[in-house]
Parts: C-alpha cells; sequence; structure tokens
C-alpha cells in the first residue's frame, strides 16, 4: 500500500464510524465461512443459521477462494496478465489475489475494491505489495463502475490488459440487467487481451442449489447486503462477447480441478478478443 491509501488517522476514525455490529454483513460472514475472526457475534449467529439451512455453504467459500488462486496463478503465469482489478475484495486471508499474482510475476500491480469498512480497515493493513510490484485500495460500491475505473486508473493502465475480477459480488446487484450494465462498463474500458473472472450463486439443481432458496431468503431477512441467485443463462450473459477459457462455465469447484465436491457456484473466465 501507498501513503495515498494510508493516510491519516482521521480516515481510519471515519471508516470506523461505518462499521455495524447489530447487523451481519457479507464480508465478516465469508470470514466466518472461511475459519476467519474477523467477524462478530452477529455475524456468527448468521453464518451458523445459513449452514443449518445450507450446509455446504462452507465448501462454497473454500470453493470460491481456490477457484481464485487457481485462476490468478493462470493468468499471471501463462497468460502474461500483470494487471489485476479485484472487486469485491473482501477480509483478507491467505493466498490473496496480490499474493498468488505477485508470487508467479513479482511486478504485478493489483487494485482491490470494496466498500465494507471494516474491509477497507484490514486492506490497509495488510494488503501489501511484493517490492517490484504495487498493491492499491479503493474504497467504491461495485454498483459505480465508473468511479472504480477513474480510481483504479491511477493505480492500473487501462491501455493495457487488466484481469477484471468478480467473485460472488454481481449477486449483491440485484437487478439483472443493472449487474449487465456494471460488467460491460468495465469491460468496454480495458483492452483486447484483457479478462473477466466470475464466481454466482445459483439455484440451478445439477450444482445442488436447491438447498440455496431457503438460506438466501433467510440472508435476506436477517443480513446485508441482499442477495439474489441466477441460472447459467444469466449468468452466461455476463460473458457475452467474451472468449471462454476452458472449461467453459462449470461449478468454480470443477474450473481446471477434479478435487473437491461441485457446489452451487458458476465459475467462469473470459477473455476480450
Amino acid at each position: 500500500m501507498n501513503d495515498s491509501v494510508n493516510d491519516s488517522a482521521s480516515a481510519n476514525d471515519s471508516v470506523g464510524d461505518r462499521i455495524r455490529t447489530d447487523i451481519a454483513h457479507n464480508a465478516r460472514v465469508w470470514n466466518y465461512w472461511l475459519g476467519g475472526k474477523d467477524n462478530y457475534p452477529v455475524d456468527r449467529a448468521v453464518g451458523a443459521q445459513v449452514t443449518g439451512f445450507y450446509p455446504s455453504i462452507g465448501e462454497v467459500a473454500r470453493a470460491d477462494r481456490a477457484f481464485l488462486g487457481r485462476v490468478v496463478t493462470r493468468l499471471a503465469a501463462e497468460e502474461g496478465v500483470r494487471q489485476f482489478l479485484d472487486i469485491g475484495t473482501g477480509l483478507p486471508t491467505a493466498d490473496n489475489t496480490h499474493e498468488v499474482a505477485q508470487r508467479a510475476a513479482p511486478g504485478s500491480r493489483i487494485v482491490y475494491v470494496d466498500n465494507d469498512p471494516i474491509v477497507l480497515t484490514h486492506a490497509r493493513a495488510l494488503l501489501t505489495s511484493a517490492p517490484e510490484g504495487v498493491t492499491e485500495y479503493v474504497d467504491a460500491d461495485a454498483h459505480d463502475p465508473e468511479h472504480i475505473l477513474a480510481a483504479a486508473s491511477a493505480t492500473l493502465d487501462l491501455s493495457r490488459p487488466v484481469a477484471v475480477m468478480m467473485l460472488g459480488i454481481l449477486n449483491f446487484i440485484l437487478d439483472t440487467d443493472e449487474a449487465r450494465s456494471v460488467v460491460r462498463t468495465l469491460m468496454d474500458a480495458v483492452p483486447s487481451g484483457s479478462f473477466l473472472v466470475l464466481t454466482h450463486p445459483t439455484l440451478e439443481p445439477e450444482l445442488g442449489g436447491e438447498g440455496n432458496r431457503a438460506a438466501m431468503a433467510f440472508w435476506n431477512e436477517n443480513a446485508t447486503p441482499p442477495i439474489t441467485a441466477r441460472t447459467r443463462a444469466e449468468f452466461a450473459s455476463f460473458l457475452d462477447g467474451l472468449d471462454l477459457l476452458e472449461p467453459g462455465i462449470v461449478s468454480c469447484s470443477r474450473w481446471r480441478s477434479e478435487e473437491g465436491a461441485v457446489v452451487a457456484q458458476f465459475g467462469a473466465v473470459g477473455r476480450k478478443p
């Protein structure tokens, strides 16, 4: 992190004022499912209730994280990508995007984007770059891609290929047309040779998604932000105009892996032609 992000005690104070401990929040509950400790009693209570409705939710969280590692390794080591825009960062854990990318290519530049104040606080402290590269953090909402692009352009050269990563984030943009618009705005701003990396929950039975229905209903009544599942066709529409890397749209646990159970979370990577 550079000084433009890790700037002042007053900024940290203003961020701290935004942290709510009276309602469960996605980043903290996700941290709970991954076995982390950066969460509050309300997050653990809701996380446990959701697990009761959908016992494999912990497997989903771990599969999503493992997918990130495989994809970033592939893009950095084999596709030559040196810039990553990770939207919906979540709380830092093991093998974050910059760690995986810079392990393969130390000069990689990474911009993380999230709007959860506790994520911002942790990111400032923990998401530190390798000396050869750059790691930056943008406090922004996925509903505002123009702001994300403007802020990211201070660190990333948007005339060169960028991997736009949106793992488990489009499900918090409830209107599908708006979600498509967000993706289009982001991908229109990056050149040929860029990539879009997506994961998204689904209710489709072939991935075992039926149990998600009650879990999501409970979530939307007891936590924030609200969430929605999407069908394979809806998920595929986010990748229109891109060339899918093999194996295409699959359970994220099975993207270039045969390990672990199939989970109700689509994963895919598309290349901009």
